[in-house]
């Protein structure tokens, strides 16, 4: 992939095979964007797993203390009146019962376009097993383990909606990722951020796992080259 100017400029001020600490590395992020747009920060964990293992498999959600800085929008599927009232002054886009399923089932709302995550009350999941086939492709099939089903409707969707609550879990390659917010949140927030998911990351270790468990720690921006940083 051809970079543009900006970003080999600034990918020649870092000091290869050095690992910066969190906060000189966020300095570097910040004093030398590449993009006109407010880039995302990323990490990017590189794991000792084995991702053919399956007792191996890292898969949690955390609440970041300042959330990502990316809005998303919410959708809940519920059949209790009290819980779509919640859904509603909480914020979520899409509120319903089997009448979104039908929605989603015929076409006429679109998973991923109008809106991004999904939560349902425990009593919607044998519903919604029927448009199961067009949600997990997507990601977005609620489940109890990435907490999408819930009875705490207005709290996931608060979370969930300014982006405070997210899901990550190990690739093919053994790498985790996550966006710990924007360049222009303070330095003090990203480092909270990046301190929280760390902290979930090492959390979700494998018990079966001996030995070293994160291997390197990039953290780039959106547009930007990769900073190494000292993995604790």
């Amino acid at each position: 992939m051809k970079h543009g100017k900006k970003y080999r400029q600034a990918e020649g001020k870092i000091v290869r095979k050095e690992e910066y600490s969190l906060e000189d590395a966020i300095a570097f992020l910040k004093e030398n964007s590449v993009a006109k747009f407010d880039e995302s920060v990323e990490v990017h964990m590189h794991l000792s797993v084995n991702p053919k293992k399956s007792d191996e498999s890292v898969r949690a959600t955390v609440v970041l203390p300042h959330g990502t800085g990316r809005v998303k929008k919410v959708a809940v599927v519920t059949s209790a009146a009290d819980k779509a009232k919640e859904a509603k002054d909480a914020g979520a886009v899409v509120v319903g019962g089997e009448e979104v399923i039908a929605s989603i089932k015929e076409g006429k709302l679109m998973p991923g376009s109008a809106f991004d995550i999904m939560l349902a009350t425990p009593e919607m999941m044998p519903k919604l097993a029927t448009i199961a086939k067009i949600l997990g492709p997507k990601g977005l099939m609620p489940s109890p383990k990435n907490e999408t089903v819930t009875a705490k409707i207005a709290e996931a969707v608060e979370m969930l909606s300014k982006g405070k609550k997210a899901s990550f879990k190990n690739d093919d390659s053994g790498n985790v990722h996550q966006v710990i917010g924007k360049l222009s949140f303070s330095a003090e927030e990203l480092s909270a951020n990046f301190a929280t998911f760390s902290d979930a990351v090492r959390k979700a270790k494998p018990e079966t796992l001996k030995g070293k468990f994160v291997l390197s720690v990039t953290v780039c921006s959106t547009m930007g080259p990769g900073v190494s940083v000292k993995a604790a």
